[in-house]
């Protein structure tokens, strides 16, 4: 980033990136990091399977970059059984230890026992809600609820709200585990349950659009 770059940045969280659009400071030019802001974050998810990788892999997240995760979740799909819940919940000790082997995902004993226990509870909330994005989508927060989106100590989106609040206690209430309230905010912020696209970023009204004319699952 040159100096105008780190100036801009500081000033409104925005960085302008080689093509000339502006965007969220985070993806930093890095090009699979940018494609992941252009493509995916923010943007609506409703499919199951998506949200539970995602509740998986913000959970391995914890401690470490997204960009770490990033690069490697085709490992943690081809380790995880594509993030079949249904299939991940029949995980035994002799999966945790082919997991705890595997040098292409994060090998963290307790979080791995952890993606194996939430498949289980994830089942259990399917039986419960109809499907996982029922659930995770009543959490989605009314806009005049909506708080300042840009926390300029830390030069992005605020870490949690009370809605990821509330959904990290009632998951860890139903036997969830690694999903606090920052995990579950940065959660709702990557499968659109929130858009935290900072306003001058060129992709928030695109995810906002698209947010509009998503049917939220019931």
């Amino acid at each position: 980033m040159d100096q105008d770059g780190k100036q801009q940045a500081a000033e409104d969280g925005i960085l302008i990136g080689t093509d000339g659009h502006p965007r969220c400071w985070w993806h930093g030019n890095l090009p699979d990091y940018l494609a992941y802001h252009d493509t995916e974050w923010g943007r609506p998810v409703a499919d199951d399977r998506r949200l539970f990788e995602k509740i998986c892999l913000e959970g391995f997240q914890s401690g470490l970059s997204w960009l770490t995760i990033l690069r490697k979740r085709e490992n943690f799909r081809a380790a995880f059984a594509g993030f079949d819940f249904d299939k991940v919940a029949r995980f035994g000790a002799a999966d945790v230890e082919r997991l705890l082997g595997d040098a292409g995902i994060i090998r963290h004993r307790g979080k791995i026992e952890a993606a194996i226990n939430n498949a289980a509870r994830a089942v259990e909330l399917v039986e419960e809600a109809g499907s996982l994005a029922a659930f995770v989508w009543r959490y989605e927060p009314a806009p005049e609820e909506r708080p300042d989106r840009f926390d300029k100590a830390s030069l992005g989106p605020l870490a949690k709200t009370a809605q990821s609040v509330a959904l990290a206690k009632d998951l860890k209430k139903r036997g969830w585990k690694f999903f606090g309230p920052t995990t579950a905010y940065a959660f709702m912020q990557s499968v659109g349950i929130v858009n935290d696209h900072l306003e001058s970023c060129w992709c928030r009204h695109d995810v906002e659009n698209q947010r509009a004319q998503f049917d939220r699952p019931i």
